[in-house]
């Protein structure tokens, strides 16, 4: 059985950096991210296209990499939580929660009986054909799975100590632009009020032993972040990786960049 290495990384305080994809099927792009150095992905199952059959190929070459796959659910509904686990997610990214109790609700999906109600199914995602026995696996993913609180409206702003409250959330990844949105600041991330909400997320979740993080598309952005304290940073996508690239050869080989 795998361990999830973010998660234990986040636990001792240390850092891991990832990225969304949501568009490419090939399982090489996981491999393309590894071979990078990343460390993470969350697999768009909100704003992406993909099924469980493009989740499941990604997620089992991304955990023998040792690399961790998180999907982020299209909304917060059992069998979205519980069958993105079943295809070997190694954790789940809850989108636009508002709620205490529907996270809590949510997180006791992710774990088994008797720390949650999730239902007992596993794959060789998870086993790859090793001989274990239930209470281990049990044991096991119960404590290697990983929730992550996404941050993105004001009323979660606003009710931020509730939600953080909540038992086993173990990182937030703030959603930047509809978090601007919702400020009435839309992409203006380096409004004051924006950077306020931010700062106070980050100071919110540390002082719970909770991993900030922010998913952002620019480098710079991100590198100001994690030099502010940020520790569980996403940046860029798998198309928008291979655009700036694209784009950065065309314009020296065109002479529109030296």
């Amino acid at each position: 059985m795998h361990i999830n290495r973010v998660k234990k990384a986040l636990k001792e305080g240390k850092s891991a950096f990832g990225c969304s994809v949501l568009q490419f099927r090939s399982p090489d792009v996981i491999r393309a991210l590894v071979a990078a150095g990343l460390d993470w992905a969350f697999l768009d199952s909100e704003h992406g296209a993909y099924d469980l059959e493009t989740l499941n190929d990604l997620m089992r070459v991304a955990v023998r990499e040792g690399f961790c796959p998180i999907v982020r659910v299209g909304d917060l509904q059992y069998p979205l939580v519980a069958r993105a686990l079943d295809s070997g997610a190694q954790g789940i990214l809850l989108p636009r929660v508002e709620s205490p109790d529907l996270l809590a609700t949510a997180i006791s999906w992710t774990r088994y009986p008797p720390m949650g109600v999730r239902g007992f199914g596993l794959s060789a995602a998870h086993l790859e054909f090793e001989s274990v026995t239930m209470a281990d696996a049990i044991a096991h993913f119960n404590e290697h799975v990983m929730v992550v609180l996404q941050i993105e409206t004001k009323k979660a702003l606003e009710r931020l100590d509730e939600l953080l409250s909540v038992p086993n959330v173990d990182a937030v990844l703030i959603g930047p632009a509809d978090l601007s949105i919702a400020l009435g600041l839309p992409g203006q991330f380096d409004h004051p009020e924006f950077v306020a909400a931010v700062e106070h997320i980050r100071d919110e979740c540390e002082r719970r032993g909770i991993a900030p993080g922010l998913h952002l598309r620019s480098l710079q952005m991100a590198r100001r972040w994690r030099n502010q304290g940020l520790r569980f940073l996403s940046c860029n996508s798998d198309i928008g990786y291979l655009l700036e690239k694209a784009t950065e050869t065309v314009g020296v080989l065109t002479g529109k960049i030296d």
